[in-house]
Parts: C-alpha cells; structure tokens; sequence
C-alpha cells in the first residue's frame, strides 16, 4: 500500500546527509537532520528544514545512539528514518526498532539485514540461491586446531575474516600454518574491538584479484540490477577509487555475475538499494560471492551516472510502498564513470588521517563532472569521523574520455588548510597499468608504494 513520505529523518552526517537532503527535497518531502555537537554548523545542518542534536561528538554518544536517534525522529514528527551509509546503516536491531516505533526505515527488511550482516550466514545464503562463493570454512572457526584443518583442506594462503565485519577490519592474510596461527588471534581481538563479535571465518586468499560490484535494487517482489562497478583500487580493504562498468569483464562474465547478483536480492525478497559484491580472477573468469552491503553505497554515483537514475530517490519511493518503475529491459547503461574519494588524509605516511580548518576549497565543475560534498571553506574537520571531505565522479563516452576529464576536473581541485590525497590520484592517474586496466586489490600497496617506509602499514 502506497502512503507518501512527508518528513524524513536522516540518521547520518557528511556528505551522504547532503545527497539525501537533496532527494527529499526534489520530492517535495521535509527534512530533519540528526546531528552531534561537533557537528553543528555542518552543511546538512543549515540545509535540512529542521535540525536535532541527538548528543556529543563520540559516535557512541550520537550517530551509534539508537535509542537518542528514534527518539528525536519521534520528537520530530518524521514518518520515516533513513540511515545513510556507515554508523547504524546496516544495524538490523536499529532498523527493527525504528519499525517498532511505528516510523518506516528507508533500506531492507530488518531480517535481511541482519543475515546480510552475518558473513557466514550470507556465505550459506549465496550458496543456496546458486551463487558461487570462494572456499573456506562453513562456518565460524571455534579452535586454532580447526582452522589449521581447514587451511590444510583448501590449501594456502588463506584469508581469515571477521563474521560481523567489513572495511577490511579483522581481516587478515596467513600463508602458512605460522602465520595462521599468528593472525587468527590478532583478527579475533580486532573483530572484537570494532564489532563487537569475535567470531571469524576463514577463506581461500586469491592473489591479484578484482574486487567487483553489482547494484541491485528490488521493492520487496522484484529485483533489478543496475550494472557492475570495479572497487580494486584500495588501501587497506577500503576503497579509493571505483569506476563503471568493470571494463576487465567479458561480455559472457558481465552477463553471468549480474545475473547471479540479481538472483541473490531475488531469493531474499530483497527491498530497497544493495550491492552484492565478488572477487574476480581475470585469468580464470571465476567470480566468487564475499559480502552484500545493505544499504546506499559511497560510490553509488557511479551507477547514477550510468544509468540516468536517483537512487536516493528511488530509495525514498520504494519506502512509501511503490513498486519499481523500472523493468530490467528499461536499464541502459551508457559510456564509463569514474568516482575518486578525496580524504583528508597524507598518502606520503601511510594515509593517515588529517584534521584541521578547510581555509580554501573550491572544487571543479564543467561536462561531465559531478562533486557530492559537505565541505565548505572555514569548515572545522571533527577528528571523531571519517576523513572524506568529498566524492569527485566523471562520466566520459569511453574510459579514455572519463579519464581525461577526471585529470582535468583534479587539477581544478584546490583544498588549504588539511593535507589531502589528490595529488596520490594524480599519480595512480599516470600510471600505465592503471590506464591499461592491469590492476588488482593490492595494487596501491605492492606497485605504486611497495618502495615507501611505510608500506607495511598500508
């Protein structure tokens, strides 16, 4: 049943706060922006038709704070909450309680979230609906002894994971039973320390992969996918560059890991924006199912930008009960995107983060150049959050196109006051087997920094 959304409540910050201030308001739909005290003169503040402060600048004391987030929504008079991405976006707990409170969450069913969020439980899931997952364990590993067995069965190196993890935390590579025996106690704390859950997994580590993505959306019946982005570019498991679609696939490869994307969201009934994401072996084309991330992505532009679409704003019909407007037959995707991630962080030192007060910022525009951003110059970057200041995407007829403008558009970049990694985007930009499409997920760390002091940290 259809029933419009009249006020939003937006459960995040930074620039994913701005993108969904901005969906709400193209709909004609009002906005309350939840905020913490070092965040009060931020752009999604001033932009949002009302504002709460839900508590301090620790994200435990605010944005983690589920009980201060519903009650302000509540307080509010908002019909809905969406989370963004990263602090609670992916809480199945936070999104069943909103739902108990009587307000509508703008993302997945809350049981899907939480299966999704299970990396062992969405490994079973993905191989029920047919979808091929690398080897490892079936489950979580309860002894040294046991994953010892398990690394013997399925040969080395292999790759232990955290259960309730992502973001390359409690991750951790062993080549040998030294080494696994080692790493299985580091990931352990590390997955503890960040989630909450020490229970880890393990799977077989495949050298000089791509880590590709797929967008699906679906309305709780039908599921659709909207292409492929290619995420290898990374330091530390997280991403520092993602483009679209994944030029190293093959036709017959590209059609394959859609589908297979497709036919994951279906069996799961799935609702609203997810991203069902693969490794891929160039050599082999095999492609092997590792996580789905349910919620909108940082690097969602970049299907947006292919696809002549709003995500956001699909996401916000989707909740008040329409169905999609759009069959698989009406997506095209057209020419290539490209969207860098520009943080406030030093490439040079192992891209540790950097705060300060943004005295100069000006960023590009012109054909074919979209910036997403909450930055504005006198702004005060918070130590307690994440250092990106802001998402830079191009869009080209080809992938030469596209990189020709995103050299362009970061020249036009000039940022004072925080050390920044634009010029480190200058480079990768130069670099051969970049423009020949010859990366993989260790690339920053064993091509372009494998000579740099501090490249064990990367």
């Amino acid at each position: 049943m259809t029933k419009p959304l009249n006020k939003v409540f937006i459960a995040s910050r930074g620039e994913i706060a701005v993108r969904i201030i901005r969906a709400c308001r193209d709909a004609g739909i009002q906005t309350v922006q939840a905020y913490s005290t070092a965040d009060s003169e931020t752009s999604a503040v001033h932009m949002a038709d009302e504002s709460i402060c839900i508590g301090g600048p620790k994200p435990s004391d605010s944005y983690l704070n589920a009980t201060a987030l519903i009650d302000a929504a509540r307080h509010s008079g908002a019909d809905a909450v969406h989370p963004g991405y990263g602090f609670l976006s992916e809480n199945a707990d936070f999104a069943q309680a909103v739902e108990a409170a009587g307000l509508v969450y703008i993302g997945p069913q809350p049981e899907i979230i939480r299966m999704m969020g299970d990396k062992v439980k969405a490994r079973q899931c993905a191989q029920e609906a047919g979808v091929p997952v690398s080897m490892g364990s079936p489950d979580t590993i309860e002894s040294d002894e046991q994953a010892i067995d398990i690394a013997n069965r399925i040969g080395y190196p292999v790759l232990i994971k955290a259960a309730a993890g992502g973001g390359g935390r409690g991750m951790r590579v062993a080549r040998n039973e030294a080494e696994l025996k080692d790493n299985i106690g580091r990931a352990i704390k590390e997955a503890e320390t960040a989630f909450g859950s020490g229970a880890v997994y393990i799977e077989k580590f495949l050298e000089r992969i791509r880590h590709i993505e797929v967008q699906i959306f679906g309305d709780g019946n039908e599921v659709i996918h909207l292409g492929d982005r290619d995420c290898s570019i990374q330091r530390r498991h997280q991403k520092l560059l993602e483009e679209g679609p994944a030029s190293v696939l093959d036709p017959e490869t590209r059609e394959h890991i859609r589908n297979a994307a497709r036919q994951l969201g279906q069996s799961l009934g799935y609702r609203s924006a997810g991203t069902v994401e693969f490794i891929v072996d160039p050599r082999t084309r095999e492609f092997y199912f590792i996580e789905m991330n349910t919620r909108i992505q940082v690097e969602h532009p970049v299907t947006e930008l292919l696809t002549s679409t709003d995500l956001v704003a699909m996401q916000l019909a989707i909740a008040a009960g329409e169905r999609l407007s759009l069959k698989q037959d009406d997506v095209k995707l057209r020419g290539h995107a490209i969207e860098v991630r520009i943080n406030a962080e030093d490439p040079n030192k192992a891209f540790i983060p950097r705060a300060g007060t943004i005295t100069q910022f000006h960023m590009p525009s012109g054909p074919g150049v979209r910036v997403d951003t909450h930055v504005y110059p006198g702004y005060d970057l918070p130590t307690n959050y994440d250092s990106l200041l802001a998402k830079l995407i191009v869009w080209g007829k080809d992938r030469n196109q596209a990189i020709a403008r995103l050299r362009r558009a970061l020249c036009e970049v000039h940022i004072e006051g925080v050390t920044t990694n634009v010029k480190f985007h200058q480079r990768l930009l130069a670099e051969a087997d970049f423009l020949n499409n010859d990366t993989y997920t260790q690339f920053v760390k064993e091509q372009m920094y494998s000579k740099h002091p501090m490249r064990n940290l990367l």
